[in-house]
């Protein structure tokens, strides 16, 4: 599958098979959309109720057919061992539960982030741990392209700048942007595109591995990243790319993931390792199956594991990865894969 899957000083893993633990009440996951870790090590996922195949659902029919199953709650939260502590989901009263889950974030105080990437989701959601509704950012069914500053436009992922109170959205699926929210009010800070300029929503031309490097984002700007240092990590998954910024929005630098890929990207979602440093980056490759670990400096890649497959530590769409405190790595899937599957650091 390529570069060797081990190389001297690189974190290496190993698939947790038994985790999670079963869960309860009958209860099976659909798509995994969404994976983070909170800042008291557990692990948070937001799943696609919705996304159940008739065969997987019988046991809510009526009469039932089968014995098995009913949707888990779309928002679940574990132990480090797999253990389920809360679970909450759904629509309620002064806010708009997305049609269609994706993305999950949990801020310093515990609140959980959520979004949506329906063609009618321009929105995101923030909930106490234990699902009271806080905010929302955007409205349902509202947007108003890649250069409006009070509508988002199918976003993708978020993460929040706790020293400046700043809110960053990879907003997404319909714009082609990086958008910045003061934290707690919603008020629009900046935004940019590709390059640091500003974003466009003419039609590009097709993803070509040979061809110039876009100067634009592709659909969909699929996860937004902060370092230690303070730069600014985008996921250009169509474009097979990282892009690199200063919290300004200045250009720092990129690198090309995979560049061959044509099928739904390389660059589905990455993480930063855990060490001081930040010296290695790791990423969700969707459509090859695997996770590369990359040089954050230079972008090289140092290792690369996993295929498509259904066995402990193979992949079917590989959508989102988090990290905890000691390093092991946890992934959500979609598509077939419907999963989350964790890694534990064993080097």
């Amino acid at each position: 599958m390529g570069t060797p899957a081990a190389a001297p000083g690189v974190p290496t893993f190993r698939a947790e098979p038994l985790w999670p633990k079963p869960l309860p009440g009958n209860w099976i996951l659909g798509q995994v959309a969404g994976i983070a870790v909170s800042p008291d090590n557990h692990v948070w996922i937001v799943h696609r109720p919705l996304t159940l195949l008739d065969d997987e659902k019988g046991a809510t029919k009526s009469p039932p057919e089968t014995k098995c199953c009913t949707a888990a709650p779309a928002v679940m939260e574990f132990d480090t061992d797999g253990n389920l502590l809360r679970h909450w989901g759904g629509a309620g009263a002064g806010f708009e539960w997305p049609k269609n889950e994706h993305g999950i974030m949990v801020d310093r105080d515990g609140n959980v982030w959520v979004g949506g990437n329906d063609d009618i989701d321009h929105h995101l959601l923030k909930f106490t741990p234990d699902g009271k509704f806080l905010q929302q950012v955007g409205r349902q069914g509202s947007t108003g392209g890649s250069n409006s500053t009070t509508q988002l436009g199918r976003p993708a992922h978020m993460q929040i700048d706790e020293a400046a109170g700043e809110l960053y959205v990879a907003d997404g699926y319909k714009n082609r942007r990086i958008i910045v929210f003061d934290a707690k009010t919603g008020a629009y800070k900046r935004h940019w595109g590709a390059y640091g300029k500003p974003p466009s929503d003419d039609k590009m031309p097709p993803y070509s591995p040979t061809g110039p490097l876009s100067e634009q984002f592709s659909n969909p700007v699929h996860c937004v990243r902060l370092a230690n240092d303070g730069l600014v990590y985008v996921c250009d998954r169509a474009n097979d790319r990282i892009q690199v910024f200063r919290k300004d929005g200045t250009f720092v630098k990129e690198f090309r993931v995979e560049p061959q890929t044509l099928q739904n990207g390389s660059v589905w979602d990455l993480v930063l390792s855990t060490d001081p440093q930040q010296k290695f980056i790791f990423i969700a490759d969707g459509a090859n199956g695997q996770i590369h670990t990359l040089d954050r400096d230079t972008g090289t890649l140092l290792t690369q594991w996993g295929r498509h497959g259904r066995q402990p530590g193979q992949f079917k769409w590989v959508h989102n990865i988090a990290i905890d405190q000691a390093g092991n790595l946890y992934t959500a899937e979609v598509g077939f894969g419907r999963r989350v599957q964790k890694f534990r650091r064993t080097e």
